[in-house]
Protein backbone atom coordinates (compact mmCIF):
# COMPACT_ATOMS: atom_id res chain seq x y z
CA UNK A 1 0.00 0.00 0.00
CA UNK A 2 1.26 3.79 -1.07
CA UNK A 3 0.06 4.77 3.20
CA UNK A 4 2.36 2.73 4.22
CA UNK A 5 5.35 4.16 2.53
CA UNK A 6 4.92 7.66 3.11
CA UNK A 7 6.85 9.13 5.62
CA UNK A 8 3.81 11.19 6.52
CA UNK A 9 0.16 10.32 6.97
CA UNK A 10 -0.83 13.53 4.72
CA UNK A 11 -2.57 13.85 1.51
CA UNK A 12 -2.97 16.67 0.05
CA UNK A 13 -6.29 16.63 -1.72
CA UNK A 14 -7.27 16.96 -5.12
CA UNK A 15 -8.42 20.66 -5.52
CA UNK A 16 -10.05 20.72 -9.00
CA UNK A 17 -10.99 24.13 -10.87
CA UNK A 18 -7.21 25.41 -10.62
CA UNK A 19 -5.97 25.32 -7.22
CA UNK A 20 -4.31 21.75 -7.88
CA UNK A 21 -0.76 21.74 -9.67
CA UNK A 22 2.18 19.37 -10.32
CA UNK A 23 4.39 21.95 -8.78
CA UNK A 24 2.12 21.45 -5.60
CA UNK A 25 1.52 17.34 -6.19
CA UNK A 26 5.80 17.60 -6.06
CA UNK A 27 6.01 19.98 -3.39
CA UNK A 28 4.05 17.62 -0.60
CA UNK A 29 5.47 14.37 -2.21
CA UNK A 30 9.31 15.88 -1.25
CA UNK A 31 8.23 16.72 2.01
CA UNK A 32 6.94 13.06 2.46
CA UNK A 33 3.55 13.09 2.13
CA UNK A 34 1.11 12.00 -1.06
CA UNK A 35 0.93 14.59 -3.42
CA UNK A 36 -2.22 14.76 -6.37
CA UNK A 37 -3.51 15.78 -9.15
CA UNK A 38 -7.65 16.69 -10.48
CA UNK A 39 -8.75 15.30 -13.73
CA UNK A 40 -11.85 17.05 -12.65
CA UNK A 41 -13.13 19.59 -15.77
CA UNK A 42 -10.02 19.39 -17.53
CA UNK A 43 -9.07 17.76 -20.55
CA UNK A 44 -7.81 14.14 -21.03
CA UNK A 45 -4.54 14.93 -22.71
CA UNK A 46 -3.70 17.84 -20.33
CA UNK A 47 -4.00 15.42 -17.55
CA UNK A 48 -1.48 13.50 -19.10
CA UNK A 49 0.54 16.03 -19.09
CA UNK A 50 0.66 16.93 -15.67
CA UNK A 51 1.25 13.38 -15.05
CA UNK A 52 4.47 13.74 -17.17
CA UNK A 53 4.87 16.91 -14.99
CA UNK A 54 4.66 15.45 -12.14
CA UNK A 55 7.15 12.08 -13.06
CA UNK A 56 9.85 14.62 -14.34
CA UNK A 57 10.21 15.69 -10.66
CA UNK A 58 9.76 12.89 -8.31
CA UNK A 59 10.27 9.73 -8.47
CA UNK A 60 7.67 9.33 -4.72
CA UNK A 61 3.93 7.95 -6.00
CA UNK A 62 1.21 10.27 -6.34
CA UNK A 63 -2.30 10.13 -6.90
CA UNK A 64 -4.96 11.63 -9.42
CA UNK A 65 -8.31 12.45 -8.89
CA UNK A 66 -11.55 11.11 -11.60
CA UNK A 67 -15.01 12.39 -11.49
CA UNK A 68 -17.21 9.35 -12.04
CA UNK A 69 -20.19 10.77 -14.26
CA UNK A 70 -23.56 10.12 -12.88
CA UNK A 71 -26.82 11.71 -14.42
CA UNK A 72 -29.62 12.70 -11.78
CA UNK A 73 -32.77 13.46 -12.76
CA UNK A 74 -33.49 17.16 -13.32
CA UNK A 75 -36.36 19.24 -12.91
CA UNK A 76 -36.25 20.89 -16.76
CA UNK A 77 -38.15 23.51 -15.75
CA UNK A 78 -36.65 24.82 -12.91
CA UNK A 79 -33.06 24.45 -14.34
CA UNK A 80 -34.35 26.61 -17.40
CA UNK A 81 -35.79 28.93 -15.10
CA UNK A 82 -32.54 29.19 -13.24
CA UNK A 83 -30.36 29.57 -16.32
CA UNK A 84 -32.80 32.52 -17.00
CA UNK A 85 -32.49 33.90 -13.47
CA UNK A 86 -28.74 34.56 -14.50
CA UNK A 87 -29.01 36.85 -16.95
CA UNK A 88 -27.72 37.00 -20.80
CA UNK A 89 -24.08 36.23 -19.67
CA UNK A 90 -24.95 32.68 -18.88
CA UNK A 91 -23.74 29.77 -20.70
CA UNK A 92 -25.55 26.77 -22.02
CA UNK A 93 -26.13 24.33 -19.81
CA UNK A 94 -25.60 20.89 -20.94
CA UNK A 95 -25.05 17.24 -19.47
CA UNK A 96 -21.11 15.83 -20.15
CA UNK A 97 -19.18 13.02 -19.06
CA UNK A 98 -15.87 15.16 -17.96
CA UNK A 99 -14.01 13.06 -20.61
CA UNK A 100 -14.74 9.68 -18.29
CA UNK A 101 -13.93 6.89 -21.23
CA UNK A 102 -10.73 9.20 -22.24
CA UNK A 103 -9.09 9.43 -18.53
CA UNK A 104 -10.05 5.96 -18.06
CA UNK A 105 -7.48 5.89 -20.72
CA UNK A 106 -5.18 7.85 -19.53
CA UNK A 107 -4.88 6.09 -16.24
CA UNK A 108 -4.24 3.00 -18.15
CA UNK A 109 -1.36 4.20 -20.16
CA UNK A 110 0.08 5.51 -17.08
CA UNK A 111 -0.51 3.61 -14.52
CA UNK A 112 -0.76 6.44 -12.09
CA UNK A 113 0.43 4.93 -8.31
CA UNK A 114 -2.93 5.82 -7.36
CA UNK A 115 -6.15 6.63 -8.95
CA UNK A 116 -9.17 8.16 -7.09
CA UNK A 117 -12.89 8.38 -7.80
CA UNK A 118 -15.63 10.69 -6.84
CA UNK A 119 -19.44 11.30 -7.44
CA UNK A 120 -20.21 7.48 -7.76
CA UNK A 121 -18.17 4.15 -7.55
CA UNK A 122 -16.75 3.17 -10.28
CA UNK A 123 -17.77 -0.01 -12.06
CA UNK A 124 -16.07 -3.36 -10.80
CA UNK A 125 -14.99 -4.28 -13.27
CA UNK A 126 -12.52 -0.42 -13.92
CA UNK A 127 -11.70 -0.93 -10.33
CA UNK A 128 -10.38 -4.76 -11.42
CA UNK A 129 -8.59 -3.79 -14.30
CA UNK A 130 -6.75 -0.72 -12.64
CA UNK A 131 -5.17 -3.26 -9.97
CA UNK A 132 -4.28 -5.50 -12.46
CA UNK A 133 -2.23 -2.43 -13.80
CA UNK A 134 -0.81 -1.65 -10.74
CA UNK A 135 -3.06 0.82 -9.80
CA UNK A 136 -4.28 1.67 -5.89
CA UNK A 137 -7.67 2.22 -6.42
CA UNK A 138 -9.76 4.60 -3.60
CA UNK A 139 -13.24 5.65 -3.48
CA UNK A 140 -14.74 8.47 -1.76
CA UNK A 141 -17.54 7.83 0.48
CA UNK A 142 -19.87 9.86 2.66
CA UNK A 143 -21.66 7.23 4.39
CA UNK A 144 -21.60 3.73 5.73
CA UNK A 145 -23.77 1.96 2.77
CA UNK A 146 -21.18 3.92 0.44
CA UNK A 147 -18.53 2.35 2.12
CA UNK A 148 -19.63 -1.09 1.91
CA UNK A 149 -20.64 -0.68 -1.79
CA UNK A 150 -17.29 0.56 -2.82
CA UNK A 151 -15.64 -2.18 -0.25
CA UNK A 152 -17.99 -5.05 -2.89
CA UNK A 153 -16.35 -3.05 -5.84
CA UNK A 154 -12.66 -3.86 -5.06
CA UNK A 155 -11.58 -0.53 -3.60
CA UNK A 156 -8.33 -0.87 -1.61
CA UNK A 157 -8.77 2.38 0.41
CA UNK A 158 -11.72 4.50 1.17
CA UNK A 159 -11.80 8.38 1.31
CA UNK A 160 -13.87 9.07 3.89
CA UNK A 161 -15.48 12.93 3.44
CA UNK A 162 -17.72 14.09 6.44
CA UNK A 163 -19.66 16.93 5.72
CA UNK A 164 -17.68 19.91 7.20
CA UNK A 165 -15.09 19.47 3.83
CA UNK A 166 -14.63 22.23 1.59
CA UNK A 167 -15.92 21.79 -2.26
CA UNK A 168 -17.88 19.39 -3.39
CA UNK A 169 -19.74 16.60 -1.73
CA UNK A 170 -18.88 13.50 -2.68
CA UNK A 171 -21.87 11.61 -2.21
CA UNK A 172 -23.28 8.89 -4.77
CA UNK A 173 -26.58 10.91 -4.85
CA UNK A 174 -27.19 14.31 -4.11
CA UNK A 175 -29.98 14.55 -1.50
CA UNK A 176 -30.52 17.34 1.09
CA UNK A 177 -29.67 14.95 3.67
CA UNK A 178 -27.95 16.23 6.80
CA UNK A 179 -24.61 14.24 6.51
CA UNK A 180 -21.84 13.28 9.41
CA UNK A 181 -19.65 15.34 10.64
CA UNK A 182 -16.01 13.56 10.27
CA UNK A 183 -15.54 11.58 13.77
CA UNK A 184 -19.16 10.40 13.88
CA UNK A 185 -18.41 9.07 9.88
CA UNK A 186 -14.86 7.23 10.35
CA UNK A 187 -16.31 5.33 13.50
CA UNK A 188 -19.23 4.18 11.62
CA UNK A 189 -17.37 3.66 8.56
CA UNK A 190 -14.57 1.72 10.47
CA UNK A 191 -17.60 -0.61 11.84
CA UNK A 192 -18.78 -1.38 8.39
CA UNK A 193 -15.53 -2.37 6.36
CA UNK A 194 -12.16 -3.70 6.80
CA UNK A 195 -10.38 -1.01 4.33
CA UNK A 196 -7.45 1.43 4.77
CA UNK A 197 -9.33 4.33 5.85
CA UNK A 198 -8.16 8.55 4.33
CA UNK A 199 -10.30 10.82 6.21
CA UNK A 200 -10.93 14.34 4.87
CA UNK A 201 -12.97 17.15 5.77
CA UNK A 202 -12.87 20.39 8.66
CA UNK A 203 -9.36 19.26 9.52
CA UNK A 204 -6.81 22.13 9.62
CA UNK A 205 -4.43 21.65 11.50
CA UNK A 206 -2.32 18.86 13.56
CA UNK A 207 -4.48 18.59 16.69
CA UNK A 208 -6.77 17.68 14.24
CA UNK A 209 -4.54 15.20 12.09
CA UNK A 210 -3.94 13.54 15.59
CA UNK A 211 -7.96 13.41 15.94
CA UNK A 212 -8.71 11.58 12.61
CA UNK A 213 -5.99 8.99 13.37
CA UNK A 214 -7.24 8.65 16.49
CA UNK A 215 -10.65 7.90 15.30
CA UNK A 216 -9.41 5.14 12.82
CA UNK A 217 -7.75 6.53 9.79
CA UNK A 218 -4.68 5.45 8.24
CA UNK A 219 -4.03 8.65 6.97
CA UNK A 220 -5.59 12.38 6.12
CA UNK A 221 -6.28 14.35 3.14
CA UNK A 222 -6.00 17.74 3.48
CA UNK A 223 -7.81 20.18 0.71
CA UNK A 224 -8.26 23.76 2.13
CA UNK A 225 -4.92 24.02 4.09
CA UNK A 226 -3.63 23.65 0.78
CA UNK A 227 -5.44 26.34 -0.71
CA UNK A 228 -2.78 28.95 0.63
CA UNK A 229 0.67 27.04 -0.10
CA UNK A 230 2.61 28.98 -2.68
CA UNK A 231 2.76 26.32 -5.04
CA UNK A 232 -1.54 26.06 -5.38
CA UNK A 233 -3.10 28.13 -8.32
CA UNK A 234 -5.69 29.08 -6.34
CA UNK A 235 -6.80 32.60 -7.06
CA UNK A 236 -5.57 35.71 -5.52
CA UNK A 237 -9.09 36.73 -4.00
CA UNK A 238 -9.93 33.10 -3.20
CA UNK A 239 -6.63 33.31 -0.75
CA UNK A 240 -7.61 36.17 0.77
CA UNK A 241 -11.50 35.07 1.25
CA UNK A 242 -9.80 32.07 3.13
CA UNK A 243 -8.15 34.44 5.97
CA UNK A 244 -11.45 36.18 6.34
CA UNK A 245 -13.33 34.88 9.53
CA UNK A 246 -16.67 34.24 7.60
CA UNK A 247 -19.27 31.33 7.12
CA UNK A 248 -19.12 28.69 5.20
CA UNK A 249 -22.27 26.69 3.61
CA UNK A 250 -23.58 24.25 1.56
CA UNK A 251 -24.98 25.51 -2.07
CA UNK A 252 -25.91 24.45 -5.44
CA UNK A 253 -25.82 27.68 -6.64
CA UNK A 254 -22.59 27.46 -8.57
CA UNK A 255 -22.57 23.77 -10.23
CA UNK A 256 -25.56 22.22 -9.66
CA UNK A 257 -24.23 20.18 -7.34
CA UNK A 258 -24.03 20.54 -3.60
CA UNK A 259 -20.61 21.84 -2.10
CA UNK A 260 -19.48 23.77 0.78
CA UNK A 261 -17.90 27.30 0.21
CA UNK A 262 -17.33 30.62 2.03
CA UNK A 263 -20.49 32.33 2.06
CA UNK A 264 -21.07 35.12 -0.61
CA UNK A 265 -23.44 37.55 -2.47
CA UNK A 266 -23.14 35.20 -5.08
CA UNK A 267 -25.00 32.18 -2.81
CA UNK A 268 -27.26 34.68 -0.98
CA UNK A 269 -29.05 35.71 -4.61
CA UNK A 270 -29.07 32.11 -6.03
CA UNK A 271 -30.21 29.93 -2.61
CA UNK A 272 -32.52 27.63 -4.67
CA UNK A 273 -30.39 26.33 -7.59
CA UNK A 274 -32.04 23.07 -8.08
CA UNK A 275 -30.47 19.49 -8.80
CA UNK A 276 -28.69 19.81 -11.82
CA UNK A 277 -24.93 18.71 -12.20
CA UNK A 278 -23.00 19.46 -14.36
CA UNK A 279 -26.19 21.50 -16.36
CA UNK A 280 -25.72 24.09 -13.71
CA UNK A 281 -21.53 24.17 -14.02
CA UNK A 282 -21.29 25.19 -17.70
CA UNK A 283 -24.17 27.96 -17.45
CA UNK A 284 -22.36 29.15 -14.73
CA UNK A 285 -18.60 28.71 -15.91
CA UNK A 286 -18.67 32.16 -17.70
CA UNK A 287 -19.89 34.11 -14.74
CA UNK A 288 -17.72 32.65 -12.48
CA UNK A 289 -14.57 33.53 -14.85
CA UNK A 290 -15.25 36.81 -15.18
CA UNK A 291 -15.93 37.20 -11.71
CA UNK A 292 -12.34 35.72 -11.11
CA UNK A 293 -10.70 37.79 -13.76
CA UNK A 294 -11.71 41.25 -12.22
CA UNK A 295 -11.07 39.85 -8.65
CA UNK A 296 -14.19 40.07 -7.18
CA UNK A 297 -15.02 36.75 -4.67
CA UNK A 298 -18.85 37.81 -4.61
CA UNK A 299 -19.21 36.72 -8.08
CA UNK A 300 -17.17 32.97 -7.97
CA UNK A 301 -17.41 29.76 -6.22
CA UNK A 302 -14.95 30.07 -3.07
CA UNK A 303 -14.98 26.10 -1.92
CA UNK A 304 -13.79 26.31 1.88
CA UNK A 305 -14.69 23.57 4.56
CA UNK A 306 -15.40 24.76 7.78
CA UNK A 307 -12.06 25.37 9.49
CA UNK A 308 -10.95 27.60 6.64
CA UNK A 309 -8.97 30.36 9.16
CA UNK A 310 -6.73 27.70 9.98
CA UNK A 311 -5.52 27.85 6.38
CA UNK A 312 -1.89 29.33 6.28
CA UNK A 313 -0.09 31.37 3.70
CA UNK A 314 3.16 29.17 3.33
CA UNK A 315 5.33 26.63 1.20
CA UNK A 316 3.55 23.24 1.19
CA UNK A 317 6.48 21.48 2.60
CA UNK A 318 6.32 24.22 5.69
CA UNK A 319 2.66 23.45 5.92
CA UNK A 320 3.49 19.26 5.72
CA UNK A 321 5.97 19.82 8.79
CA UNK A 322 3.46 21.36 10.73
CA UNK A 323 0.71 19.10 10.01
CA UNK A 324 2.83 15.91 10.69
CA UNK A 325 3.59 17.28 14.25
CA UNK A 326 -0.36 15.67 15.03
CA UNK A 327 0.88 12.67 13.46
CA UNK A 328 3.70 12.28 15.98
Amino acid sequence: MVLEGLRHPIVQAPLSGGPSTPELAVAVNDAGGLGFLAAGYRKAEDVRGEIRAVRERTGAPFGVNVFVPRSEAVDEARLAAYVEELGPDAGEPRFADDDWEAKLGVLRDERVPVASFTFACPPAEVVRELRGLGTEVWITVTSPAEARGAADAGADALVVQGIDAGGHQASWTDEDREGLGLLALLRLTAAAVELPLVATGGIGDARGVEAALAAGASAVALGTVFLRAAEAGTNPAHRAALAEDRPTALTRAFTGRRARGIVNRFMEEHPDAPTAYPQIHYATAPLRAAARERGDSEGFNLWAGQAHTLAVEAPAAEIVRRLAEGAR
